[in-house]
């Protein structure tokens, strides 16, 4: 029995909605799909898309492989390598910005998570693309305890070496124990939601 063209015009309009909801979520952020690891994932491939190419000699993280070795500064100037200064616990490295307000408004979830971690669990380490002063005097207002490291935003930062070569911020990995990274998170973290991620 045939199906009457009515219907089908019918489906195929549902269908192509269903799908424009869904590529309104990942397109525009912030939807509930973006914050799904399949929503990250098509997020990530079409930033990827749209991103300048990396220095072609730039080491630059993929899923499932060792992170590149990143050499960066504390606030007082002492160098840090990761994910060396960490071995055998799982990183979540979180890039952000003074300036960034997403960054700023997801730093006391990313705070609270560290807290809870204690001296074994996942260790959270900021990035910030940013100059020492801003963010020392930021962190003077909001302080949080987890390590901070100081990048210079650029085509060689670390977060396109961790596999965010348009820049977004805020941008989170999920490094294992092992060094190898495991997810990746364009934009910030609401209340809670971290616990989940990090399994």
């Amino acid at each position: 029995m045939a199906i009457p063209s009515a219907v089908k015009v019918i489906a195929v309009a549902v269908a192509a909605g269903a799908l424009g909801l869904l590529a309104g979520q990942v397109v525009g952020g912030g939807g509930w799909f973006s914050r799904t690891e399949l929503g990250q994932r098509m997020l990530q491939a079409e930033m990827k898309m749209q991103a300048p190419k990396p220095p072609a000699d730039l080491a630059v993280a993929e899923r499932g492989q060792p992170i590149p070795r990143l050499r960066l500064p504390d606030l007082q100037g002492r160098p840090v390598e990761l994910p060396q200064a960490y071995a055998g616990r799982p990183l979540l490295i979180n890039l952000w910005a003074s300036w960034c307000g997403p960054c700023i408004k997801e730093m006391p979830e990313l705070d609270r998570y560290a807290r809870s971690q204690g001296e074994q669990g996942v260790q959270v380490i900021g990035i910030a693309l940013d100059n020492r002063d801003d963010v020392a005097a930021f962190l003077q207002r909001v302080p949080v305890h987890y390590p901070i490291l100081l990048d210079a935003a650029g085509p060689r930062d670390a977060g396109v070496q961790l596999g965010n070569p348009k820049g977004v911020l805020p941008y989170s990995v999920l490094v294992g124990a092992d060094g190898r990274l495991l997810k990746q998170r364009i934009g910030p973290f609401e209340d809670g939601e971290i616990d989940g991620w990090a399994q």
